[in-house]
């Protein structure tokens, strides 16, 4: 009886240890490296692009491989209260690409306005539906003529990274949230 406990016991483990593996095989498959998103970046970017290999070290080093990333570009201003419009594409491994739209309203230390490209990483997505809601955050952006910076924002445990390279003139910290949307929309409540 003994040797059967051990015998149920040890291969519970190799099933979970294989199903472990296989799971980190799969997540491996449908994220995306450092190397694939700078090459993305680099040809989204251009020339702007110099501190974008460092940023998505960064990023990496914090939340790890995303499964997801959206390229596009967005508009924004502000005077305490301010507006920001975007659109772009969604890129997953294993469901394809989407446009993918998003607003969003900001207060605080704020004024200005800007023109971005963006990138966006997106972190633990487990489908493009989870994309369509509010992630909010604090930003802070500093632009006199042209500038580059990144921030985080979470919902429902996914975290979306965006990227801005932009020019305009803007100075501030501001809470935000952004709303993501399949279709276009001038409403960022």
């Amino acid at each position: 009886m003994n040797h059967i406990c051990r015998t149920l016991l040890v291969s519970t483990l190799l099933i979970g240890a294989g199903l472990a593996a296989g799971s980190a095989a799969a997540q491996s498959e449908r994220s995306f490296s450092q190397s694939e998103l700078v090459a993305s970046g680099h040809q989204f970017f251009g020339n702007a692009s110099r501190g974008l290999a460092r940023t998505i070290e960064e990023a990496g080093r914090r939340w790890g491989k995303p499964n997801g990333y959206v390229l596009g570009q967005e508009a924004s201003g502000a005077f305490v209260g301010g507006l920001r419009f975007g659109e772009g594409t969604l890129f997953t491994r294993n469901a394809g690409d989407h446009k993918v739209y998003w607003q969003g309203p900001s207060v605080g230390f704020d004024f200005g306005g800007d023109g971005a490209r963006t990138m966006m990483l997106i972190y633990n997505l487990p489908s493009v539906s989870a994309l369509y809601q509010r992630f909010a955050g604090v930003d802070g952006s500093v632009y006199f003529v042209g500038g580059f910076g990144f921030t985080a924002l979470t919902a429902g445990g996914v975290t979306v990274v965006p990227i801005r390279t932009g020019v305009g003139w803007r100075l501030g910290v501001n809470l935000s949230y952004l709303k993501f949307t399949p279709e276009a929309t001038w409403n960022p409540f």
